[in-house]
C-alpha cells in the first residue's frame, strides 16, 4: 500500500485547531485571573509598601515630626485593622473620612504640612505620591483581615445613604452612573468582567482591592484615584480629592463588603 504523504500546512492548520478548541474552554476572566497570578509574586506595590512604612516613621514637615501618633481609627499609632474599618467618622474633623483623606489630616496636624495644598496637588506628583505610598503599607498590615466598617455614628450612617445615592445617580454625557457599570451581575466591559458593588462578593473583588498596582499605567493607584477615573469615563466633572462625595461612595462600597477579606495592595490589569 503506497504511503501517503501530509503537507507541513495541513498539521499546522489542525493543530492550530485544536489550540483554538481548548482556549474555548478558558474563560477571559479565567485567563485575567491568571495573567494576575502570575505577577503576584513580583507586585510593584511592595516598594510603595516599603516607602510608605519608611514615611510613616520618618520626621517631616515644619512640626518635624512623624505619624507614629496619627489615629486611623483604632488609636494612636494603630495601624493593623484600621484599614478594614475605614471610612469612618472621627470626632476631631468632625467628618467622615477614608484612608488618604485621614492621612492628609494627620499630616497637617502631626507634621504641619499643608493638607489644601495636598488635596488640590495632582495624582501622581509631590505629597500625592506620598499619601498613595503611606495608604499602600496601611492596606497591606491589615491585608487577609474583613471588612467591617462601622455604621454606628449618625454620620456614618449619612455617609452610606449619600453614597448609595450617588453610586445609583446619572447623569453626564453618556447618563451613566457607577451603576451602570457595577450594579448588576455578569457586566462586561472588553475582556474584563464587571463585579456587582453592591453586594458580596463583588465587592469584595472591588473596594477589598484598592490601593492596587495599574500594570497599565505602571502607577499605583489609591482608591480616591480609582474613583477620580471612574468620573472620568463616566464624563462628569472631576471630584475633589477626599471630597464628600468620593467618601460617601466608598462607605457605600465599603459597607457592602462587610465580611470580605482584604486583597489589597493588589495587581490591575
Amino acid at each position: 500500500m503506497k504511503a501517503r504523504t501530509v503537507k507541513p500546512g495541513i498539521v499546522a492548520l489542525a493543530l492550530l485547531a485544536c489550540a483554538s478548541a481548548g482556549a474555548q474552554t478558558k474563560s477571559s476572566a479565567d485567563g485575567i485571573a491568571e495573567y494576575r497570578k502570575m505577577l503576584e509574586d513580583g507586585n510593584p506595590a511592595e516598594l510603595f509598601e516599603a516607602k510608605g512604612e519608611a514615611l510613616w516613621k520618618e520626621k517631616r514637615g515644619p512640626k518635624n515630626a512623624s505619624l507614629e501618633l496619627c489615629d486611623l481609627g483604632k488609636g494612636a499609632g494603630i495601624v493593623k485593622g484600621a484599614f478594614v474599618e475605614l471610612p469612618r467618622y472621627f470626632a476631631d474633623t468632625n467628618k467622615v473620612q477614608d484612608l488618604e483623606s485621614r492621612l492628609v489630616s494627620c499630616m497637617e496636624a502631626l507634621q504641619g504640612l499643608n493638607a489644601a495644598g495636598i488635596s488640590s496637588t495632582p495624582f501622581g506628583r509631590g505629597e500625592q505620591n506620598n499619601v498613595t505610598a503611606l495608604a499602600t503599607w496601611v492596606a497591606a498590615e491589615s491585608r487577609g483581615l474583613k471588612f467591617n466598617l462601622p455604621q454606628n455614628h449618625v454620620e456614618e450612617k449619612r455617609s452610606y445613604e449619600i453614597g448609595k445615592r450617588v453610586f445609583f445617580f446619572r447623569g453626564g454625557t453618556h447618563d451613566f452612573s457607577c451603576a451602570s457599570c457595577h450594579g448588576e451581575d455578569a457586566k462586561r466591559i472588553r475582556l474584563q468582567d464587571l463585579p456587582n458593588l453592591t453586594k458580596n462578593p463583588g465587592d469584595g473583588i472591588g473596594f477589598a482591592a484598592w490601593p492596587a498596582y495599574r500594570v497599565s499605567n505602571g502607577q499605583m493607584w489609591g482608591m480616591q484615584l480609582r474613583l477620580n477615573d471612574c468620573y472620568r469615563q463616566q464624563r462628569f466633572p472631576y471630584p475633589g480629592f477626599g471630597s464628600e462625595a468620593t467618601i460617601a461612595v466608598s462607605t457605600y462600597m465599603g459597607v457592602n463588603a462587610k465580611g470580605a477579606e482584604s486583597i489589597a495592595p493588589s495587581i490591575k490589569r
